[in-house]
């Protein structure tokens, strides 16, 4: 048995950001830009890793509203045509920056780069990068979890139990709708707890979830071995905290990996640096926007940007890894001792972080999954759920609420920024639990009996049930954590807050239809287009939302 066993966990989130009513729609790229710079990179990571025989493990947590834009038809049609365009701007440029060019070498890769994106999503993936990976998965060495349905912040639902039952059972429902398995585990949406919400865990059918390292620290008691391993909350939903040491070795503004001079800049970008006619047509409403092409390395705190060298960034990765496992070995060899068991290093990090904020960060993963497998014997790779398999009896305690935002606090969605749309989701959410009920307790026309129903063919279904249904995905969307986070940080706050406001208009519609029976001209119409626009989760059970507290 090893010293200490290491956990490296990957949170992939995006929300959802699906525009068909638009033909190009900037934040779309959001999508299209994680696809080609960490979701398929790490595909083509894990399916080496499968060819090579590497002894590899790794937890990886999809979103669902990430896992359903992999899965849309829409979305993946439009980021062929994104991959494609920029393609062949990477082509032009690789022909402006021949051999003996300060960025010959970063226009030749980049080239590269983008076409073994386009190989792996099409000739590897078949275009479904969701089922690719649970392909992968399959093997045996990659786990995958789900995360909450549209990464609700669930602490501030928890008034409307029946509102966080939705977003976790949605959650549960649709992981096993498209991979086939329950996921026994489960990451709640900015490591946001408060006491209580392992009930809710557990009646979802998850086994184990993961917080920061505040919600350990200000528990009661405090767990006997700190960090290192996981504890129960009263019901036997294990909970696993967030190592300190190997978060700030990677995301530590100064000291973490990604800042070193021979890593890729991140802010430069050949959009704002090519003339206007030749970004046109990545522009969006007359704006400039990114290319993804990024021809300077971080240099240092500098205006000047030195040319990228991939070849030297390549190896600077393989030696921070090599650093990576190096220090996993001091920290089991001081742990083990003051332990009664071999020490668990949880490594939790957002899975764009890799490849997308961090250009060689699955490099570095890739070189550190194989330097721990085979060269650090003292420290071996396990997933959570071995884990618990491997030591089933652990500490109860009553956990500290906390999230992984600053401090530990909920400060980042609930702010002066955002705190009015609060009461909205709250009373949207009352809204339809009380409807909901309502509705269930109505005679047999009803759309309660309709609900009963849910789970037989959509074919014929009645107006009243696809309105509910679409209640419960537009107040889904609407409670989405990113909205009130990207009003705070100010990166697209009109967007976040338009968001917010429409799917609660569309909910508040959809409430008038059935109120009024579908009666007023255009109400057919506006559910098919409310379908159609907001189509995500095309099982969804609106029963989760009748549960009683």
């Amino acid at each position: 048995m090893p010293d200490a066993w290491l956990a490296l966990v990957l949170h992939a989130h995006l929300p959802f950001v699906r525009h068909p009513e638009h033909t190009d729609f900037l934040e779309e790229r959001w999508f299209f830009e994680a696809l080609s710079e960490t979701y398929l990179p790490l595909l083509a990571m894990f399916s080496r890793l499968e060819e090579d025989g590497v002894p590899y493990r790794l937890l990886l947590s999809l979103s669902p509203t990430l896992v359903s834009m992999m899965e849309d038809p829409l979305l993946c049609d439009r980021y062929l045509g994104h991959l494609d365009k920029t393609i062949r701007l990477a082509d032009r440029e690789a022909r402006r920056h021949g051999p003996g060019a300060p960025y010959h070498a970063a226009a030749a890769f980049h080239a590269d780069f983008y076409r073994d994106a386009r190989y792996w999503f099409i000739d590897k993936a078949g275009g479904r990068v969701a089922r690719a990976l649970g392909r992968v998965a399959a093997a045996g060495r990659l786990e995958l979890m789900t995360c909450a349905a549209t990464h609700g912040f669930l602490p501030f639902l928890a008034n409307q139990p029946g509102a966080v039952r939705a977003q976790l059972q949605t959650a549960a429902d649709y992981h096993q709708s498209v991979f086939g398995v329950r996921a026994e585990g489960v990451w709640l949406p900015e490591c946001a707890y408060v006491p209580g919400l392992e009930r809710q865990v557990a009646d979802a059918g998850f086994r184990y979830t993961f917080v920061d390292a505040p919600c350990f620290e200000k528990a009661s008691p405090v767990p006997p071995r700190g960090l290192l391993a996981p504890v129960y909350a009263g019901n036997q939903v294990a909970f696993f905290a967030r190592d300190r040491e190997t978060s700030h070795q990677v995301w530590a503004a100064e000291m973490g990996y990604p800042g070193h001079p021979d890593y890729r800049e991140f802010h430069r970008d050949r959009g704002w640096d090519l003339p206007e006619a030749e970004v046109a047509e990545f522009m969006a409403a007359g704006a400039r926007t990114g290319t993804g092409l990024k021809f300077n390395r971080v240099t240092g705190k500098v205006e000047k940007k030195e040319p990228y060298d991939p070849a030297r960034a390549r190896e600077m990765a393989a030696r921070h890894a090599g650093d990576f496992a190096a220090n996993r070995e001091r920290q089991s060899a001081w742990w083990r001792p003051r332990l009664d068991r071999p020490p668990l290093v949880t490594a939790m990090y957002d899975a764009e972080l890799f490849g997308h904020w961090w250009f060689e960060g699955v490099w570095f993963l890739d070189y550190a999954l194989r330097k721990i497998a085979y060269d650090t014997p003292k420290v071996a790779l396990e997933t959570p759920g071995r884990y618990l398999a491997r030591h089933p009896e652990n500490t109860s305690v009553q956990l500290a609420a906390g999230s992984w935002g600053r401090d530990g606090t909920f400060e980042y969605w609930a702010n002066p920024q955002n705190d009015a749309i609060l009461p909205l989701l709250d009373q949207a959410a009352g809204r339809f639990g009380r409807r909901a009920r309502e509705l269930a307790a109505a005679d047999a026309r009803s759309i309660g009996r309709a609900v009963d129903a849910i789970g037989g063919a959509a074919e014929g279904e009645d107006h009243a049930l696809r309105a509910v249904k679409q209640m419960s995905r537009e107040l889904l969307l609407a409670q989405a954590s990113d909205w009130p986070f990207i009003m705070k940080t100010g990166t697209s706050p009109d967007y976040a807050r338009r968001r917010v406001e429409s799917h609660l208009a569309r909910f508040r519609a959809l409430d008038a239809m059935l109120q009024t029976g579908f009666s007023r001209p255009g109400d057919i119409r506006r559910l098919a287009t409310l379908e159609a626009v907001d189509a995500i989760f095309p099982d969804i059970d609106p029963r989760h939302f009748l549960e009683e507290a």
